[in-house]
């Protein structure tokens, strides 16, 4: 019995359902997650302050000038000191979470600071971590949530950029964004939307391509398949029959019981489907952030986790069932540390309140996904027709699928971009499921495409570490020459006599 549809992982948090909307899986991957997010930012050397940010920038209504207070983390220990500063900002854009969870990630700014003697500056993106606007009613209904689009978060970082440059006697320097994932798509359409506000942009593993479509819709699973099948032929295959095995004995009496005892639930399973979902997680999470070195961004995880996996699944005896080898490389993902005796599988609880996501992925963040013959994944098909019905039922709204490409572009970007866009770096790793919607290939002399056959999910906004192979130190060094060129030709520009 095959599994009815694919499930859509946004960028960096949520897992959602046929159509590409959010539902309440996968649960145990989920709390993960949010726990992460909830990190200190105590042991991080930046300090938090709250702006005053208007509500809606597109409207001059009375209520449109409502104010919330938008969180951000601020860095000036390798900054210039003269009175009139013109040492770049160096800018994140804020992603789907709180703010000190991707300073945390986000290493490679804070390692290149002193270089540039650059003032770090960390936004977090409204309707996330401290910054919602309507308080514990911000997800409350479609009236509220209406107010979180990705132009209201640009348009929150320019007014907050142009206003810190301003308060700090800072108007002469350059200001360069950086991002990941959702955060590199924000970036990379900071740069086009607000040239006066940026001179640069870094665009980490940012799916700008994702949407329409422009790459095939398959493109993410198939990404993820692939990774596995390049570790292991006979690992591909083994987590590509297992969905059947998994429904099989689902389906026999007293199987529901049988897969308890099998993938050491704390609780009785009662949906075979939780089941499959923590697994998918553990699959495609593992493939995004197959890192060269230990990492802890989702998970605590060894460098290379998919050929840990598959050296996992590879290491049985040919006599053992499938489930039980797909367990044993799944527990590499939950359990790498060694700390959990049991899973807790069927968690539907939701502390955080992650329908931020939710209500994005309704609206305009519409990413097609499907999964082909080719994937190790069972096939499926994408519908707008469901995808409007699930979002109508949860939120009232009808999604508008080709919003994205009619406000930023996306359609022959090598064509367009090069016209009238600059100073743009897409960097990828083609370990990472999300590169195949990103930007491979320079666009220009000025837009350049940085592609890591190894690299995983934004692996080179990372902090540096002693053991990271050759190729990652290169890609940053390459990043950092286009980043001081850009500073360069800045300040060779302002020097410059103004002609008339």
């Amino acid at each position: 019995m095959a599994l009815a549809s694919c499930l859509l992982l946004p960028l960096l948090l949520l897992a959602t359902g046929a159509s590409g909307i959010v539902s309440s899986l996968p649960s145990a991957a989920v709390q993960s997650l949010v726990r992460k997010r909830k990190s200190s930012s105590g042991q991080l050397p930046f300090a938090a302050h709250f702006f005053p940010q208007q509500i809606d920038h597109f409207n001059f209504r009375p209520d449109s000038s409502r104010v919330f207070y938008q969180k951000y983390l601020l860095n000036a220990s390798f900054w210039d000191k003269g009175p009139s500063h013109s040492a770049p900002i160096f800018v994140y854009t804020g992603n789907e979470g709180n703010i000190e969870w991707f300073a945390e990630n986000t290493g490679f700014m804070l390692d290149i600071a002193p270089r540039f003697n650059a003032l770090l500056l960390f936004i977090e993106h409204r309707f996330y971590g401290d910054s919602m606007p309507f308080g514990k009613d911000s997800y409350k209904s479609a009236e509220t949530l209406g107010y979180l689009t990705s132009t209201q978060a640009l348009a929150d970082y320019a007014v907050l950029i142009r206003s810190l440059k301003q308060n700090l006697s800072a108007e002469a320097s350059p200001v360069v964004v950086y991002g990941g994932s959702y955060g590199g798509m924000l970036a990379a359409w900071f740069r086009l939307k607000y040239p006066h506000v940026a001179i640069g942009a870094v665009s980490s593993s940012a799916p700008i391509l994702q949407f329409d479509d422009i790459v095939p819709w398959s493109s993410f699973y198939d990404g993820v398949s692939q990774d596995y099948k390049d570790e292991s032929a006979n690992c591909f295959e083994v987590i590509k029959e297992s969905w059947d095995q998994l429904m099989t004995t689902a389906a026999k009496k007293g199987g529901m019981l049988q897969l308890t005892k099998k993938f050491k639930a704390c609780k009785t399973i009662q949906s075979v489907y939780s089941v499959r979902d923590w697994l998918w997680t553990a699959f495609t999470y593992t493939a995004m952030v197959d890192y060269p070195t230990p990492a802890n961004f989702l998970m605590p995880l060894p460098a290379y986790p998919v050929k840990e996996m598959c050296s996992i699944i590879d290491g049985f005896p040919t006599g053992v069932d499938k489930l039980t080898k797909v367990f044993s490389a799944a527990s590499l993902y939950y359990n790498y540390s060694g700390t959990h005796s049991c899973f807790d599988i069927e968690n539907d609880s939701d502390p955080h309140g992650l329908n931020g996501w939710g209500w994005q992925a309704c609206t305009e963040m519409v990413m097609p996904m499907t999964c082909s013959n080719e994937s190790m994944f069972p096939p499926s098909s994408y519908s707008y027709e469901a995808s409007e019905d699930q979002c109508k039922a949860k939120y009232g709204v009808l999604p508008r699928p080709h919003w994205i490409t009619t406000e930023y572009g996306g359609n022959r970007i090598e064509l367009v971009l090069k016209r009238f866009g600059s100073n743009i770096i897409f960097s990828n790793g083609m370990r990472d499921p999300w590169s195949r919607g990103g930007v491979l290939k320079n666009i220009s002399s000025s837009i350049i495409a940085l592609v890591a056959p190894l690299g995983a999910h934004h692996v080179d906004l990372r902090f540096a570490r002693k053991d990271d192979p050759n190729w990652v130190k290169e890609q940053r060094e390459a990043e950092i020459k286009i980043i001081q060129g850009w500073v360069d030709q800045y300040h060779r520009d302002l020097k410059e006599p103004s002609r008339q």
